[in-house]
């Protein structure tokens, strides 16, 4: 009987990759992903058999590899990040509808929520959202409405997918709207290419944000009407006594 796990790899570096991932990785008679994500761990798993789509080929993806596992292959689809945070998992389980098989197992990873938060400091100390900026599966009104229902009630917000060759100014966008509610000078960060070569991190304000020129491997980090810089750090408290 056949296996499909889904893994959630991390930003990219070897260093942030749970154990039970590499343990699956390791195991696996294939590995499916991403051509992208792929690249990133091939050199670590010499041997394996890697098959690969391109960007906007998820459906063919999780079904080529739903099919491997129901042929009685071990298999492993890697998604950056968490599996299930803008991840493979959910289009999986849809796929391979009410039946129960293959086995499925997912596999969490961390998120670039969590990986670029700690590179910038502590931002998501309080309460936090996170929303893509990408309307190739969300139509851009509800981005226009989750963005404004966050801002009015306070969350820290993360930015998924801000800008791209195809979307140059849905991070423009996005400001304005947040801009209606919140300050100019309100706190914010992005840090792009977590993990990888590259990698770097900037503090800025609302205001500031607006203007920056990013691509789809930056994660943005907006504060909450308490979040400040301390040392060079973005910060978010909870509220603890001190």
């Amino acid at each position: 009987m056949g296996k499909l796990t889904i893994a959630g790899i991390g930003p990219g570096d070897r260093d942030n990759m749970t154990i039970a991932v590499d343990k699956a990785l390791r195991a696996a008679d294939v590995i499916v992903g991403y051509t992208v994500y792929a690249d990133l761990i091939k050199a670590d798993y010499p041997g394996k058999e890697f098959l690969t789509t391109a960007m906007t080929k998820e459906a063919e993806r999780c079904r080529m590899a739903l099919d491997l596992a129901t042929q009685g292959k071990n298999v492993v689809l890697v998604c950056s990040g968490d599996s299930g945070i803008y991840g493979m998992a959910a289009l999986v389980y849809e796929l391979r509808g009410e039946s129960e098989i293959p086995e499925i197992c997912i596999l969490p990873g961390i998120t670039a929520a969590c990986s670029g938060g700690a590179l910038l400091g502590a931002p998501l100390t309080h309460d936090f959202t996170v929303i893509s900026l990408s309307d190739r599966l969300t139509d851009w009104e509800t981005i226009v409405k989750r963005l404004e229902h966050a801002a009015l009630a306070d969350f820290g917000i993360v930015l998924y997918n801000p800008m791209s060759k195809g979307r140059p100014d849905h991070l423009q966008k996005a400001c304005d709207i947040l801009l209606r509610i919140l300050p100019a000078n309100r706190p914010c960060g992005i840090a792009h290419a977590i993990g990888r070569e590259g990698q770097s991190t900037k503090i800025l304000t609302l205001g500031e944000l607006r203007e920056a020129q990013l691509d789809m491997f930056s994660t943005v980090f907006i504060g909450n009407a308490d979040t400040r810089v301390i040392a060079g750090k973005l910060v978010t408290p909870r509220g603890y006594r001190l």
